[in-house]
């Protein structure tokens, strides 16, 4: 199973999720990979790696990866899990992110490398039972690579009048890719993130989505600065507060997806 994490808004918890769910899935037994595109880093960062220090960084990152697929001098063929990391979780790996991705997109573009994210999944498939794929906030040729590539998407969504319009933009963009590129691609849920059940806006709004037939999931994750404080530990929140309310809401989020609930 591929799943990749993406909205087009940033600020929404994507890279708080896809950690999170993809240590869950770990944590369960699960052989899990778990892939960083977007070049800020944050889900190398949460796992321990701070692609932003050359000393940190290690040379076969994601974007290795991409440059490797653009030919020249640095186009020696690797398998594709030369570029996957242990992390400190038990059958949880990485392939870390890197600034570099930013510079090398247009020509990543220019060369029509789109689905080659897409091919070297399905040679590791065997190897990991779930894949989670974390995406920059914006439709570029990364995030277009990690649809084209996922099996499903996850949607992250804050309560809030400017996330609801995105989020049919949104929608509608990965509806047309999908049909131009991954007709098999199915929107797997909505993640009400940040969730505020004592105000009124948040339930309204949720209320309304669900009308319109939007696939809203029923677990919602709820706002706390615990998440805040295990992103500044590196410590996904299964292994930080194994406890805590809401390392139970991404838990239940995590069943739910799998069909456990």
């Amino acid at each position: 199973m591929r799943r990749v994490v993406f909205n087009q808004k940033g600020g929404v918890g994507k890279s708080s999720i896809a950690t999170n769910l993809a240590a869950i899935s770990a944590w369960e037994g699960h052989k899990t990979l778990l892939i960083d595109l977007d070049v800020q880093g944050n889900t190398s960062s949460y796992l321990g790696i701070n692609t932003h220090d050359e000393e940190q960084c290690p040379e076969n990152n994601v974007a290795d990866f991409f440059r490797r697929s653009t030919g020249g001098m640095l186009s020696v063929k690797k398998s594709p899990d030369y570029f996957v990391h242990e992390t400190f979780i038990e059958n949880l790996y990485l392939i870390p992110s890197s600034p570099e991705l930013e510079v090398l997109e247009m020509e990543l573009e220019r060369r029509h490398k789109i689905y080659k994210l897409k091919q070297a999944l399905e040679k590791l498939e065997d190897e990991y039972e779930r894949i989670y794929i974390d995406t920059p906030p914006n439709f570029n040729f990364y995030s277009k690579s990690a649809l084209i590539a996922a099996d499903t998407a996850l949607i992250p969504f804050n309560c809030d009048s400017f996330s609801r319009q995105a989020l049919y933009n949104l929608m509608a963009n990965i509806e047309e890719l999908g049909e131009d590129h991954n007709p098999e691609l199915e929107i797997e849920g909505v993640i009400v993130n940040q969730f505020l059940s004592q105000a009124k806006l948040p339930a309204a709004l949720i209320a309304e989505l669900r009308e319109e037939e939007l696939p809203v999931l029923n677990s919602y994750l709820s706002s706390s600065v615990k998440m805040k404080e295990s992103q500044c530990a590196q410590r996904p929140m299964i292994a930080f507060a194994p406890s805590h309310k809401l390392t139970k809401q991404l838990i239940e989020l995590y069943r739910e997806i799998e069909g456990l609930s």
